[in-house]
């Protein structure tokens, strides 16, 4: 099994916090980490994205630590004093730190954003300024991106809205006075793949009925035409959209 590098998880509570500063420990739901994470488990180094719940440190990742050790536990041995309840008998990964360090810049999500979490790269986790910087899904993603941050275009990416009942992942979201706009980056694989264009076509419509506009961009558009072509054609349309909306999300989809 693939080996991960830094994995980013939320903490959520105050409590687990504390965990982490005096005990050097934290859990994730096994059957979460199968889920979300089994192309990039177990990870190397731990990263901890603070919600809403801590204030002035809220919305970034401050806090990391080594991975020294992982374990099976159910959640009765991880807090046996707490009282019976529908979890008690889940089972956990214990992850155990080496130490707990803090960043000296906090890694800032600009517009207050909703996490699970962000498997990422050493390279990434040192060099991001702020969360869009640590996803790692496609280089066509990466190169998006970086003309993105070039032209101040805000986008989120690898957001998840639910438009039809049914969750999906956006490439980029860009938030509009106007309207929400799905930027996808179809590789030239998929973008041949029949059964794949079948998915995006009941994607893409599911996301238009829901007041998303959808534009797509096939790899040698973005290798070759980032500047002249794909990062004007988006700029056009925020423009007929009002313009990136500035606040935080609005998390209404």
């Amino acid at each position: 099994m693939p080996r991960g590098e830094v994995l980013v998880s939320i903490l959520n509570n105050e409590d687990d916090l504390e965990i982490l500063r005096k005990n050097l420990w934290y859990r994730i739901p096994v059957s979460s980490a199968k889920k979300w994470l089994s192309k990039r488990w177990p990870p190397e180094l731990m990263a901890f994205y603070q919600t809403s719940i801590f204030g002035k440190e809220k919305y970034s990742i401050r806090y990391y630590g080594k991975v020294k050790e992982i374990r099976e536990a159910r959640r009765c041995e991880l807090f046996p004093n707490e009282a019976d309840n529908p979890k008690t008998a889940r089972l956990y990964y214990k992850i155990v730190l080496s130490s707990l360090e803090q960043l000296e810049k906090p890694i800032r999500s600009n517009r207050g954003r909703r996490l699970i979490f962000i498997p990422t790269t050493f390279k990434k986790f040192q060099k991001a300024t702020e969360i869009n910087d640590l996803f790692d899904e496609s280089k066509l993603e990466d190169r998006l991106w970086a003309g993105f941050k070039k032209m101040k275009i805000a986008a989120e990416r690898q957001m998840f809205v639910r438009p039809v009942g049914k969750f999906c992942a956006l490439d980029f979201a860009l938030y509009c006075e106007e309207g929400k706009m799905d930027v996808e980056t179809d590789g030239d694989y998929w973008h041949a793949n029949p059964e794949r264009a079948a998915a995006d076509n009941f994607r893409d419509n599911s996301l238009k009925t829901a007041g998303w506009d959808v534009l797509r961009f096939n790899g040698r558009q973005i290798n070759d035409h980032l500047y002249d072509y794909c990062i004007p054609t988006i700029s056009s349309n925020i423009r007929k959209l009002g313009g990136v909306h500035k606040s935080r999300i609005r998390f209404d989809e």
